[in-house]
């Protein structure tokens, strides 16, 4: 098929590329030409955006797709229709699946389940066997087998010895380890200790668990030259550790979460569990911060740590509820909404957050655009007003807690893999 995208604005950071009113040709999904096409390119589909943004295609390395295990939750067709509506082309799943991802056959399972959607998934593999905390997996194998990184998420690496391995033996492979950072001995509770948790009568979970792996994870990794990535960073200390250790040259990098730079523990008065998450919601101080680390390049990009639950879990008792929300198709509006309207980011630097960098940190090439490139492309509206409206999700869960927020700016479309979502339908190219 031959489909010109007619009247956009071209953003690339890597590329220096800023252009208004451009042409993009592809004739079967590969980029053509780019110029002023319009009155000379006889197309089968005119995509005209009107203005609108033609970015490298947006990726989100910290999704949880619940598949295999718990398909009543998300499966992995669904979570990719979800990230591709949310403006995504790109995701890393995550390993606390049931079975883990911590073999061959399972990282194999889920690429054959992925495969021929628009959005690209690459597995992380369990750190240890199990996410156990006891045996590292075999890392060579899953290695051969596509993984893209390591982690145990949903808990932290359980000693700083197994750590300390698994640094050793990754490093011949040049994969990170993705650190869910929380020490077991100060975990458990239900949200942040702080004046709100006394209140509210709820256990409480202090900033501490968080900064004492941290600590713990960038000194091991100094120690041997291994590469760490800080998950859902989300206090203080977490983020002046990282910066610190950024300016030594050691090797870490790191993710915040929308709802950690969107919201606070005064959230949860309500009592809804949409608000329990884990790293919990932290204090206004943090979000502080957590600006100030987008800004300075301490926080290297934005996943929304995508985690799906039944309506009857969610529905628990606050204690008892699951942690964890929905984020793929809130995230591009969130980070629209509260970083590059309130002018913390440039587009540029969201692009780099979106879409550049998780794809450095996990060794993947970046969308380019030129002539014979296979497109790969998120298409933003930045100003378009919209309500969130969690019944039209195309998540199999709606455990989000942003129903009925309204945002400024979102994905109006992705083009990858020679197919496009356009107008809410899939088009192959």
């Amino acid at each position: 098929m031959k489909a010109l995208i007619t009247n956009c604005s071209i953003v690339h950071p890597g590329q220096k590329l800023n252009e208004k009113n451009k042409d993009i040709f592809l004739v079967d999904g590969v980029i053509k030409q780019i110029g002023n096409l319009s009155t000379s390119i006889s197309a089968d589909k005119v995509i005209d955006l009107k203005g609108n943004y033609v970015v490298p295609g947006f990726f989100d390395m910290h999704v949880h797709l619940r598949e295999p295990g718990r398909e009543d939750e998300e499966t992995i067709a669904t979570g990719c229709n979800s990230a591709a509506f949310g403006g995504f082309t790109g995701i890393a799943c995550m390993p606390n699946t049931e079975p883990a991802i911590d073999s061959a056959e399972v990282v194999k399972f889920v690429k054959e389940k992925a495969a021929d959607h628009l959005v690209d998934v690459f597995p992380v593999a369990a750190a240890t066997v199990g996410r156990k905390g006891e045996v590292l997996s075999p890392i060579a194998e899953l290695y051969e087998a596509g993984v893209v990184g390591l982690s145990d998420d949903g808990t932290v690496i359980k000693t700083a010895s197994i750590l300390k391995r698994a640094f050793e033996y990754v490093q011949m492979y040049n994969l990170p380890i993705i650190e869910h950072c929380e020490d077991e001995s100060l975990s458990g509770g239900a949200m942040n200790e702080s004046i709100n948790s006394t209140l509210l009568g709820l256990p409480p979970i202090p900033s501490i668990a968080e900064d004492l792996i941290v600590m713990r994870d960038i000194i091991v990794a100094e120690y041997t030259k291994g590469q760490i990535h800080i998950a859902h960073i989300s206090t203080r200390r977490a983020i002046q550790l990282v910066r610190e250790a950024k300016a030594k040259g050691i090797r870490v990098t790191s993710e915040v979460a929308p709802h950690h730079f969107t919201l606070t523990d005064d959230s949860l008065k309500t009592y809804d569990t949409n608000y329990k998450m884990n790293p919990p919601l932290r204090t206004n101080a943090d979000i502080d911060e957590i600006i100030l680390g987008l800004k300075d390049g301490t926080i290297d990009c934005i996943a929304c740590d995508h985690a799906p639950h039944s309506f009857e879990e969610k529905e628990a008792e606050f204690e008892y509820a699951p942690y964890g929300i929905i984020g793929l198709e809130t995230s591009v509006g969130l980070s629209l909404s509260e970083l590059l309207h309130k002018k913390i980011l440039s587009l540029e630097q969201l692009v780099e957050k979106l879409s550049i960098n998780p794809r450095k940190i996990l060794n993947q090439s970046i969308p380019q655009f030129k002539e014979g490139e296979i497109a790969n492309f998120t298409f933003l509206n930045i100003d378009e007003v919209w309500t969130v409206d969690i019944s039209k999700f195309k998540s199999k869960s709606k455990n989000s807690p942003f129903d009925k927020r309204l945002l400024t700016g979102k994905a109006i479309g992705v083009v990858n893999n020679k197919k496009m979502l356009f107008g809410g339908e899939f088009i192959d190219l």
